[in-house]
């Protein structure tokens, strides 16, 4: 399970104005503690960076890499901000994200090809929000075609079935479990999947986030999940990452869990 740190958000209180001033001691200490509590890669979230993204953005891959060595998440609907961040960023990065939406395929994947990026393909197209498992598929198939229509391998996609806030959309956690499963049926090998976890406790009370986030983690990761997007200092998080893995038989030895 690759865990992607979350914690970067130009939308936090704490986070969001060292950001606006260009204060690096406050991002690089938030990225050492997600890195020191097990992120693999760090998200970045600018937003949609309207004013000054692309100068925001190779700020803040410059200042992060200076004392965190794992991969960025570029994550904007800016494009131009996600350019400047690829040209700045050491090794892969992710780019967070494209959609099945022709307009932005054709914004994202030239830039992925150019900088051989991951790319997380979220599965929302020009008529919104999909339905069910089978919408889902559907534009996962336009994304992986786009892929293929750029020459780039498939085994740079994670696709995402588009969490929503089970306060508002019950029905719709199930679906996106179903489409992991289905995701991983498209080919062979099988793709990639990645979820924003935190959008399915979006809107319930604090108290509850735990409970619903660990517990919807566990089931996606029975239905093949590779990636989450998450909060790495959520002890009872990486808790049921951990113990999940134990269960898949992905950690050998007990020891090593118990430790």
């Amino acid at each position: 399970m690759l865990i992607i740190g979350e914690k970067i958000n130009v939308m936090s209180k704490t986070i969001g104005p060292a950001m606006k001033a260009r204060e690096a001691k406050p991002i690089q200490e938030l990225a050492m503690a997600q890195v020191s509590a097990g992120a693999n890669v760090l998200d970045v979230n600018l937003g949609p960076a309207s004013k000054g993204g692309p100068e925001m953005m190779e700020w803040l891959v410059k200042t992060i890499q200076e004392v965190a060595d794992v991969p960025l998440s570029l994550d904007t609907t800016n494009a131009e901000a996600i350019a400047a961040g690829l040209k700045a960023h050491k090794g892969q990065a992710i780019i967070n994200s494209t959609d099945g939406r022709r307009e932005r395929i054709e914004a994202i994947l030239p830039l992925a090809k150019e900088h051989a990026a991951k790319v997380i393909g979220l599965t929302m197209a020009e008529a919104g929000i999909p339905r069910d498992a089978n919408e889902r598929v559907a534009i996962a198939v336009d994304i992986m075609t786009a892929f293929m229509e750029y020459d780039i391998p498939l085994d740079r996609l994670y696709l995402d079935p588009l969490i929503l806030p089970i306060g508002v959309a019950q029905n719709q956690a199930l679906e996106a479990i179903e489409a992991v499963r289905m995701f991983k049926q498209l080919n062979d090998p099988p793709l990639k999947t990645v979820v924003g976890l935190s959008n399915v406790y979006n809107g319930t009370p604090p108290p509850l986030h735990a409970a619903i986030g660990s517990t919807f983690l566990v089931m996606l990761m029975a239905a093949g999940l590779d990636a989450a997007i998450v909060d790495p200092q959520d002890r009872r998080m990486i808790e049921a990452i951990k113990t999940a893995k134990l269960i898949q038989n992905e950690i050998l030895y007990c020891h090593s869990y118990l430790d």
